[in-house]
C-alpha cells in the first residue's frame, strides 16, 4: 500500500471510530495555507480538530511522535482559520492525534484526547 493511500486508509478508520462515539465529522483534509486538517469533528459544543497519523509498523517510533512543536503550531493556525470561516467560532476546541496501526484482527485506533494545548500555541 503506498503511503498516499495508507493515510486515507488510517483518516477513514479514524473517522468510523469517532462517528460510533457519537461526533459529527464536519470535514475532512480540509486544506488551508497552513497545511491539512485531517479530520474536524463535533460533539456537545466541542470541535475537535484530529490529526491522523498511520503506519504499518511502530518499531521505530509512535506515530503520535511525528507530531512536534512545529506541527502543532501548523495545525492550531489552521484551525483559528477553519473557525474564522464557520459558524463553530465559539465553541470549545480540541487537538486530538489518532494513532491507526495494525493489530492482529485488523486495524487498532487509539485516540490521545488534548494531544497538545491551543492557548499554549495561538
Amino acid at each position: 500500500m503506498n503511503r498516499a493511500k495508507l493515510g486515507r486508509t488510517g483518516e477513514a478508520i479514524a473517522a468510523k471510530y469517532y462517528i460510533r462515539q457519537g461526533y459529527l465529522l464536519l470535514n475532512h483534509n480540509y486544506h488551508t495555507r497552513f497545511g491539512e486538517l485531517d479530520l474536524i469533528l463535533y460533539k456537545e459544543n466541542t470541535v475537535v480538530f484530529a490529526e491522523v497519523k498511520t503506519r504499518t509498523s511502530t518499531a521505530r517510533m509512535a506515530p503520535a511522535e511525528a507530531v512536534d512543536a512545529a506541527k502543532c503550531r501548523r495545525l492550531a493556525a489552521a484551525a483559528a482559520l477553519y473557525l474564522q470561516r464557520s459558524p463553530y467560532a465559539d465553541a470549545v476546541i480540541r487537538f486530538d492525534v489518532v494513532e491507526v496501526t495494525p493489530g492482529t484482527d485488523g486495524w487498532r485506533v487509539h485516540c490521545i484526547p488534548n494531544a497538545f494545548d491551543s492557548d499554549f500555541i495561538l
